[in-house]
């Protein structure tokens, strides 16, 4: 999938969702690519707390190292087996919900591509399953889970995140790695929940998906 998603929503409303109290003065980025300010519900002692993080876990290989070139990120968790997520993915202090209301894809023909917008017609305030970590290079960060994508999103990308029903966090949160693992290999969200929104925005052009767009 692509590394692309925003946040159309206010942070009260965001909060009520989540079940987030007292309401944080929190500050994100208009469009989440890795390396911008995003926003992650994590658990903390008897509540929950909105956070500001930036998207992308540090990453560098020994050919880097050898090459001299700087830490690199990498925001998306394909693979759970990868040994970079080995002691995260299965300690549930590293779990979040990574929120959001839309993620894009790019669309259309190489070097003219546009910005397509996915979102879920009845949750307009969406959780994406994530991981966050505190690190030396970046501060707090955060990656989110992917999966194959449902008929609609796989016109523009063969992943989607891997989305969650509000009865789903606690589970996300708190539950065994073989639910982590459950979460990535069970059946996408339906494509007839997908809202779409087509634009004729080129892909590195910051446009926002609106709402005239829509698509169903």
């Amino acid at each position: 999938m692509s590394r692309l998603h925003t946040i159309l929503a206010d942070v009260q409303d965001i909060a009520a969702h989540f079940g987030v109290d007292p309401v944080p003065v929190v500050e994100h980025a208009d469009e989440m690519v890795e390396g911008n300010r995003g926003l992650v519900v994590r658990e903390s002692p008897g509540r929950r707390v909105l956070q500001t993080m930036t998207w992308g876990f540090p990453r560098i290989d020994q050919e880097m190292r050898d090459c001299g070139e700087p830490v690199g990120r990498i925001g998306l968790v394909a693979d759970l087996t990868n040994p970079l997520w080995d002691k995260t993915v299965v300690d549930p202090r590293y779990r979040c919900l990574i929120v959001l209301t839309h993620f894009a894809n790019p669309d259309g023909q190489q070097g003219a591509r546009t910005r397509t917008w996915y979102s879920l017609a009845d949750q307009p305030i969406m959780a994406w399953a994530g991981f966050c970590r505190k690190t030396p290079e970046f501060g707090p960060v955060y990656a989110g889970m992917t999966m194959p994508a449902n008929e609609v999103v796989a016109e523009t990308n063969e992943r989607m995140p891997v989305l969650l029903a509000p009865n789903e966090y606690e589970t996300w949160l708190h539950g065994s790695i073989r639910e982590v693992i459950g979460f990535q290999f069970r059946s996408p969200v339906a494509a007839e929940r997908m809202a779409v929104i087509r634009t004729d925005d080129l892909w590195r052009s910051g446009g926002l998906p609106v709402q005239s767009q829509l698509q169903l």
